[in-house]
């Protein structure tokens, strides 16, 4: 029972050495926490939606993802706040137009899970279609 912190140290357990291995598992308190505050940003479906959106088609304008998530301009721009504060999102000034894209990394893989790992093509479009960079003919 090394691992048990010693204000822990004086509990009664069962299985100590299941104890030391779960303590392990648990690891670092922060980074706990941050992956707390990662779930509870996946908790809210409209946020949620925000996300995979952006995920799966790049950097896009508020009200391009108000008319994708059918959500309202403002409530996707609140959303889009805490995502942005939280280290999420970031958004790139093109002209006039704020285009947001995901800046997280270790969301990436958490998304694809939640999208069951599906790429759902739309009839005459590519996936490199309307990407910046992108190759693809636009209409």
């Amino acid at each position: 029972m090394h691992l048990v912190p010693a204000d822990r140290a004086g509990h009664r357990t069962i299985d100590g050495h299941r104890v030391c291995e779960a303590i392990a598992a648990i690891g670092d308190a922060h980074r706990v926490r941050t992956w707390a505050e990662r779930f509870s940003l996946l908790a809210d479906p409209g946020r949620l939606s925000l996300l995979l959106a952006l995920h799966r088609a790049g950097p896009l304008a508020v009200t391009d993802l108000a008319v994708a998530t059918g959500m309202r301009d403002p409530a996707v721009s609140q959303a889009l706040r805490l995502l942005r504060t939280a280290g999420v999102v970031a958004g790139e000034k093109d002209g006039r137009v704020v285009r947001y894209r995901l800046v997280d990394d270790a969301m990436r893989p958490l998304l694809d899970e939640c999208a069951g790992g599906e790429h759902i093509e739309l009839p005459g479009h590519t996936a490199d279609e309307e990407r910046p960079g992108s190759t693809a003919a636009t209409g």
